[in-house]
């Protein structure tokens, strides 16, 4: 239980790097040379990658659940909601506060908002703690 528990969370670690860099670009991208304010390429680019990070996730990490893809991404992407609402606020002040650049804030915040998604995810919304 303990060892397939550490395989789930490296597997997700994996994925969620993953995603996070091609957040990462996106804001960037969106910022750099689209001219987008990062606060609001920030929730953005958060959303588009946590939506291959489900796709992913799914196959990969959260095998054994019961819930059916589709009413899986709904829960999936209301924790990202929240995720996204939390990852910006973090971010804006970061950098109003610290003067920090806003990638640097964004890297920042990836942790804590990373690992609190993995959890909530795996209790509530695929519900496979257990069954492996």
């Amino acid at each position: 239980m303990i060892r397939r528990s550490m395989i789930r969370f490296g597997q997700y670690t994996v994925i969620g790097t993953a995603t996070f860099a091609l957040d990462l670009c996106l804001l960037f991208l969106l910022v750099q040379y689209a001219g987008v304010p990062f606060y609001i390429a920030t929730p953005c680019s958060f959303l588009i990658a946590v939506s291959g990070n489900y796709v992913l996730s799914r196959r990969f990490v959260f095998v054994g659940t019961q819930r059916g893809w589709n009413s899986g991404y709904v829960y999936f992407i209301c924790i990202a909601l929240a995720g996204a609402f939390v990852t910006t606020t973090l971010v804006v002040w970061l950098v109003a506060t610290f003067h920090l650049f806003y990638l640097l804030a964004r890297a920042l915040t990836a942790v804590a908002v990373g690992v609190t998604n993995y959890f909530i995810n795996l209790y509530w919304n695929f519900k496979v703690v257990g069954k492996h």
